[in-house]
């Protein structure tokens, strides 16, 4: 029913920039509860950026003015354009949607992408 599909990983030099995108499909019942998540190795999964029920956006703090979270309702497709990248940021960066997100309903389900590796090399 729904499929998100991360694309956009790679490595990159720190400072750089990067862009992930997400293409979903399924997804229809809400244009919130949508945003990524990273893993980095050793460490339990968290979260980047969100739009949160209301359609607000939230940002981890590690990420804070580096990082922006779009989309493109129309292409159904979710961004993140990360800038100033640092080795920290090297992790699996997972495109999700639904109650998955913090404060939205179990009731939309949860979904998640297979992930993208991203690797910031200093």
């Amino acid at each position: 029913e729904v499929q998100l599909v991360e694309s956009g990983g790679g490595s990159v030099q720190a400072g750089q920039s990067s862009r992930l995108s997400c293409t979903i499909s399924g997804y229809t019942r809400n244009k919130y509860c949508l945003g990524w998540f990273r893993q980095e190795p050793g460490k339990e999964r968290e979260m980047v950026a969100v739009y949160d029920r209301n359609g607000r956006t939230l940002y981890a703090t590690s990420v804070q003015d580096r990082c922006t979270i779009s989309k493109d309702l129309f292409d159904n497709t979710l961004y993140l354009q990360m800038d100033n990248l640092k080795p920290d940021d090297s992790a699996i960066y997972y495109c999700a949607a639904g109650g998955v997100v913090d404060g939205c309903p179990q009731s939309l389900g949860s979904y998640w992408g297979q992930g993208t590796q991203v690797t910031v090399s200093s």
